[in-house]
């Protein structure tokens, strides 16, 4: 009898990479890239390619283990099957919470976004003075929040055709704004009219903006791929290849769109420098001024077809992240159960849609979700690296679909990245979040109790390399440069070298502390 429990293999390659264009182009080149700006000046613009070029290195490593563990629920198990349940569970908590909350994200995104229109009923959706969502536009994003549960609720195969047609949609309005503003207003002048050099508030700006600005929460969907494993066609070819395309497609968007925005700009506009730039819809704005009316419709047009595209398919991944937790005894069963009709856990979608209402009750702007979520994120992509060295020291000869070559090396500069990424982020950020994310072991404590502490000192041991990398990531960026919000006892530039060598040491701590398994076997 087939087993109705085991969700179905339907996604090709081109819908796979289209999963990752869609969660990754999202509200994030409607507000990032101003506030990059903002922040860096020009120079902002290689904070999009340092991030996209990471973020690919990243994504290699993840690569190996999505092909590996071909499940529903992708990242949740790899941390699980090398490092036990203890970390496994603290990796599957935090990467929930750095994904699950974008939801909420996208659609106060389109709201967000939606007040800069001309009209009273949308002017009053949203608060500019506190950058906050009010009573009605928190009552309308809501109500947009309840439209991508339903068309999750109800079927996956029409979430991949509508995936399909919501993706050209959003791959044209960027390209469109790329050429119309290229074309009909470009100042070259502008890349050095401030203080005469790209790099006006000087390097440590360019670093920073990577998290403060949302630009990595707006390559974070590279990981759909990943989470929709379970239901991949042919996993070990179309995983690694999707992962590549989709972020080398989306980091040239990227690039493209600041090039165009920066040029775009009037230079009055900027005789008080970068910093004096208020936009709150960017290239809404922008089009306004131009008198760019075509372009201003495919715009707010946009407005809901990208963030909606990336809250829809968020809903699905986030909800495969809990089946998947379910499955490895880390959840309630409930979460883990299909329904019998389309395949779907609709136990596991009310979990989100709920924890989605919470979120966005305490949080109600857009870049205060984007900074929390950049660094929460940053944290979910250790187990990429650290799992796949591990699970070759544990498993060597099991079943790999897909080998990394220069694993180690690669993995190395990969955990090296994630330790600067959250050093990035700025004090007090980067703590508040690591503290988030240590709280996920009371839920840990809790379910290992009801299932029973066997091999509790083996689990403590593969977990501690991790407990003790989130607690000495908080003492560095504490007591880092001012330039990132620590107390300044380690001087600029030297804080970084810090970082890269206890990331180092942390690394090869982490890759050894591999829970130990009795076969080969993938479970």
């Amino acid at each position: 009898m087939k087993n109705t429990n085991e969700p179905k293999r339907v996604i090709g390659l081109f819908s796979l990479i289209l999963s990752g264009i869609i969660c990754i182009i999202g509200s994030g080149w409607l507000f990032g890239i101003g506030a990059a700006a903002k922040m860096a000046g020009p120079a902002a613009i290689f904070s999009w390619i340092i991030c996209g070029i990471a973020v690919m290195i990243i994504a290699l490593t993840i690569a190996e283990l999505g092909a590996m563990f071909p499940k529903s629920g992708g990242m949740v198990h790899y941390m699980y099957e090398s490092h036990g349940d203890m970390a496994g569970f603290f990796s599957a908590w935090i990467n929930f919470l750095g994904i699950a909350p974008v939801i909420a994200t996208e659609a106060l995104a389109s709201i967000q976004y939606l007040s800069s229109w001309h009209f009273p009923w949308t002017k009053g959706l949203f608060n500019n003075a506190t950058g906050d969502l009010t009573t009605s536009g928190l009552f309308a994003t809501s109500l947009l929040l309840l439209v991508y549960f339903l068309l999750n609720y109800w079927s996956f195969k029409f979430f991949i055709k509508f995936m399909s047609f919501v993706t050209c949609l959003k791959i044209f309005t960027p390209l469109f704004t790329i050429i119309s503003l290229i074309v009909v207003a470009f100042h070259d002048r502008n890349f050095t009219v401030v203080n005469n050099t790209i790099a006006p508030y000087g390097w440590d700006a360019v670093l920073t903006a990577i998290p403060a600005c949302g630009i990595i929460y707006s390559f974070n969907g590279f990981q759909t791929p990943v989470n929709l494993a379970g239901e991949v066609k042919n996993p070990g070819r179309n995983i690694p290849i999707a992962l590549i395309c989709s972020i080398a497609f989306c980091l040239i968007i990227y690039t493209g769109l600041h090039v165009a925005f920066i040029g775009a700009l009037s230079p009055s506009e900027l005789i008080k420098g970068w910093n004096g730039i208020s936009m709150g819809s960017p290239f809404a704005q922008l089009a306004i001024t131009l008198n760019l009316n075509v372009l201003l419709l495919f715009i707010y047009l946009d407005v809901f077809v990208s963030p909606s595209g990336v809250g829809l398919t968020y809903f699905t991944t986030t909800s495969r992240m809990l089946y998947g937790m379910s499955h490895n005894n880390q959840m309630p069963k409930y979460l883990g159960k299909l329904n019998p009709k389309y395949g779907i856990p609709r136990g596991a979608l009310w979990t989100v849609l709920i924890i989605c209402f919470i979120f966005l009750f305490f949080f109600r702007g857009w870049q205060q979700f984007a900074a929390v979520l950049s660094v929460a994120e940053t944290i979910t992509y250790i187990s990429g690296p650290i799992a796949l060295m591990a699970l070759r020291k544990s498993r060597p000869n099991a079943e790999r679909l897909f080998r990394l070559p220069f694993a180690n090396f690669i993995c190395a500069v990969a955990f090296i990245i994630c330790g600067l990424f959250l050093h990035w982020g700025t004090w007090p950020l980067s703590g508040e979040v690591i503290l988030l994310g240590l709280s996920g072991f009371i839920f840990y404590i809790y379910y290992q109790n009801k299932a029973g502490w066997n091999s509790l000192f083996q689990q403590f041991k593969s977990s501690l390399w991790l407990i003790m990398f989130l607690v000495v990531a908080a003492i560095n960026s504490y007591l880092g440069s001012k330039e990132f919000g620590g107390i300044g006892f380690i001087s600029a530039g030297w804080d970084n070298l810090v970082v890269c060598i206890t990331s180092l040491l942390f690394y090869f701590w982490g890759i050894n502390s591999y829970y130990r398994k009795d076969n080969n076997k993938i479970a």
